[in-house]
Order: C-alpha cells, then structure tokens, then sequence
C-alpha cells in the first residue's frame, strides 16, 4: 500500500504543477499533507515537516547567502568580462546562444555545485535570451542536463555518496567512466545545436547591432505617433475657440485634458520600456551604478578564494557564502544604505528559492517518514528478475533515472546502492561495476523536484516549474540513456 501511495503522491504531484493547477509551492506542501493523511499518518505530519526541514535548513541557508553573494557579484560587474565574451561568440545568433549555454554551464560546473553554476549561467545568458525572444525552457534544460552530466566530478556529491556507501575509492569509480561521461557531454552539445538550428528557424539570425536598432525605431515610432497625435488635439483647440468663446474654451479645456492623457500615456509607456530594458539587460549595463571595477580584482580573488574553500571543504559551505556575502557587501558598498538595496534587489530570488526549498522539505519529510521511499526501492529492487542477476550494473544505471529523480541522492545512494550492490556480488558482478551506473542519473537528477538548485534555476529564469519539467525531462532521460550505452559499449559498465 505504501509503495502504490508514494508512486500516486509523486505522480499527483507532476501532473499537477505540469498542468499548472498548482504552484509548486502549493503542491510540495499540501499534497504530501493529503497522503500523509491517507497513509494514517496525520498526527506525525509535524514531525515529518520539521525533521524535512532540519535536513534542507543548511541547503536552504546555503542558497539564500549564495544569491546575495553572486548577485552582488553580478552587480558590481565581476561577470561582465565573461557576458561580453560569450556575446562575441553568439553575435545574436540562436543557435550560438543555445551551444554558448550549455558550453558555460558545463565550464562553471567544474566548481561542483549546481547553485553556483545556474546563478552565473542564467546571470549571463538571460539577458540575450529576453532580447531576442528565445525559448527560456531551452536555456534552463540545456543548463540542467549539461550540468547533470558534470554532477559526477568526485566533489560533485554523487561519486563521493557511492564511494562512501561501498567502501571504494572515489577516483577508481569516476575516472573508467570519464569516456562515457565525455560523450554525455558530446550528446548534450548536440542537445543544444538541435535546439539551437530549432530556434534559428523560429527567430531568424540577427546582429545585436540590429536588435538594437529595431528596439531604438519602434521607440522612436512611438514616440512620433504620441507627439502627432498632440499637436492634433491641440489645433482642434485652437479652431474652437476661433468659433465659439463658450464652446473654445470647453474645447480648450478637453484638448488640455486629453494632451495631458496622451503625456501621461507616452510617460507610462517609456516607463514600461525601461522597466523591460532593465529586466532584460541586467548586469549588461556598463553605465551602471552598482559597478566596482577599481574593485574587480579583489572580488575576481574573493570569488576563486570562496570556491577553492568550499571545494577544499574548509568550512561547511553555507558558513562560507555566510562569510563571503558580509565580506562582498562591505567591501564594495560600505554605506548602510547601499547594502540594504543590494540586498533589497535580489530578495525576491532568495524569497523564491528559499520558500521553495523549505516547501520541498514537507514532500521529502512526507515521503522518508512515512516510510514511503523504502519501500518504493524495496519494490523496484524485488522486481529485478532473477536471471538479470549477472546484469545488475546495467539493471543499476537503468534503475537509477528514476531512482534518482523521486529520491534525494542521499537516499538513493546510501539507502538502494548497498542492496544492489550486494544483488550484483552474489552474481559476481563488482561493487565498482555498481558504483559507476549509479552515476547515469544524474543528468535526469538535477531536474528532479527534490533538488533544491533547480528553484535557483527557473526562479532566476522565470520559467515555470513545470514547463521546465515538461521541456527537460526527456532530453535529460535520453542523455543519461546515452551515457549508460557508451559505459556498456566501453566495457566499463
């Protein structure tokens, strides 16, 4: 009963925020409430939440310091060298604009936390994408998957998780997969070429200079049309009052008043234009206030010190964006003012990761404390059929797309590896072996309602949850199907 319950909570849960019945703030707190019910279990329900919540709170802390820290970042200019390199390799072109994503995901990526690379990918791409019109779910599923593939470095978390859960050397599970990991990567760069060609047949090829000038005549037009439409009103005041004194000056009267509509019109409408000009050219502005560059080096420092700290593990992580956040705002805005409109600027991102974040602790606390999970994996597990045994690596990397997406890598790797790995000894088959299918989920992993940095990701994009997933999953599912094919082709798996 367990199992069939935690697989319809999951799929209700899909379906819902996919057809966009709910939001997925809405849906990761109320319908794991629902079954919690359903399961028997209501009067637990605050020891679920609450246990969820103890185990996010440092990953939602985490995310919360590292929005402020790289959107100070982005704010003082540190990205732009990187926005103005990529732009002079997209030059506007859509199918340059979809490879130059997934190239610099996967380049940022080498940090090991998916966080960090979404903020400094969607901070760089998303202006472009907004100016020319692009998809934004080709932006967030070639960032997801390429960044999923790159998950699998020994300080990612996932090849640390299965060489801690079986006892076996990190660096003896990662390097043999290195060849079929480089053609999941190969894969998801012809991932973004397709979708690239896809959106250049869409939208056409443009310069930026062009995209400019259009944007910069369709205001002038306006601009034109309001002023005519002006000068208009104000003759049929004039004639008016030639004709009648009564009837010119309530002419006069209604030309002032509808002059005064069309001024506050054509004020509205540039105000709406800047307000797209900004959102659409964040952090690519090189008049802007925020900018540091006489502090470029000391933030450029700052940023490889705080990476290097967290790869070498020195402090836990969210200590060390806690650290890096005050040191930023201090540093390059030491008037109080200053700081707390920084902080201000980026509160709605660290509001809608957080919130969600802590919304997923209900359905994650729901699921394991119900025992919902366990049992789900003791299913699929049982359902191996016997004579698979001798097979139970490439049983392993099949298992681990959907293992890997309804679970936390924390589950799937200390909960489910162990039983099968201990599955594949009884057949001969080598924990090593085990260990590296494992890692074939993780580029399907990283879209995973359960991973906390996807919220970073279609927060900062401002795609819904669920478009994301609906867009994603399948490319995601196939990249990992391809790495799994170039393992066994290989002979690592």
């Amino acid at each position: 009963m367990l199992t069939i319950l935690g697989f319809a909570m999951i799929a209700t849960f899909l379906v819902l925020i996919m057809m966009k019945k709910m939001s997925p703030i809405a849906a990761l707190v109320l319908i794991p409430a629902l079954f919690c019910v359903f399961v028997g279990k209501g009067a637990h329900l605050g020891d679920y939440v609450l246990e969820g919540v103890g185990n996010l709170a440092p990953t939602a802390a985490m995310l919360m310091f590292a929005i402020v820290y790289f959107g100070v970042m982005i704010d003082v200019g540190l990205f732009d060298p990187i926005v103005r390199g990529i732009l002079r390799f997209c030059k506007a072109d859509p199918l340059r604009i979809v490879v130059g994503t997934a190239v610099l995901a996967a380049i940022v990526s080498l940090d090991g936390d998916g966080s960090t690379t979404f903020m400094i990918t969607v901070s760089a791409m998303y202006p472009l994408y907004k100016r020319l019109k692009m998809s934004l779910v080709a932006m967030t599923g070639v960032a997801a998957t390429a960044n999923g593939v790159m998950n699998t470095l020994p300080w990612g978390g996932p090849t640390a998780r299965a060489a801690t859960a079986l006892k076996v050397d990190a660096a003896d599970i990662f390097v043999p997969m290195i060849p079929a990991l480089a053609v999941g990567l190969l894969f998801v760069f012809v991932l973004a070429y397709v979708l690239g060609r896809r959106e250049r047949k869409r939208l056409g090829v443009l310069t930026l200079d062009d995209v400019l000038e259009t944007e910069t005549e369709t205001e002038t037009e306006t601009e034109t049309e309001t002023v005519t439409e002006t000068v208009l009103v104000k003759t049929g005041g004039g004639k008016g009052t030639d004709r009648s004194p009564t009837g010119g000056a309530g002419t006069g009267a209604d030309a002032a008043s509808r002059n005064e509509g069309a001024a506050s019109q054509k004020d509205d409408a540039e105000s709406q234009n800047d307000d797209e000009d900004d959102e659409r050219l964040q952090g690519l502005d090189p008049d802007r206030a925020t900018l540091r560059p006489k502090l470029y080096w000391f933030n450029a420092g700052l940023t490889v010190a705080l990476l290097a700290a967290m790869i070498m593990e020195i402090l836990p992580i969210p200590v060390l964006f806690l650290l890096g956040a005050a040191l930023a705002l201090t540093v390059n805005f030491p008037k109080m003012a200053d700081q707390k409109a920084r902080v201000a600027a980026h509160a709605e991102n660290v509001l809608n990761v957080s919130g969600m974040v802590f919304a997923a602790a209900v359905f994650t606390g729901v699921l394991t404390g119900t025992g919902m999970v366990k049992h789900m994996a003791d299913w699929l597990v049982g359902a191996i059929p016997e004579g698979m045994g001798p097979h139970m690596g490439i049983v392993t990397g099949l298992l681990s797309l959907p293992l890997t997406y309804f679970m936390s890598n924390d589950g799937f790797y200390f909960g489910v590896l162990p039983v099968l790995a201990e599955a594949g000894a009884a057949h001969g088959v080598s924990p090593l072996e085990i260990a590296r299918a494992s890692l074939v989920g993780q580029a399907l992993h990283m879209s995973s309602p359960l991973v906390p940095a996807v919220y970073v990701l279609v927060g900062m994009a401002k795609v819904e949850f669920g478009d994301h997933t609906k867009f994603t999953v399948k490319w995601a599912a196939l990249t990992s199907l391809v790495v799994l094919g170039a393992g066994i082709l290989f002979g690592i798996i």
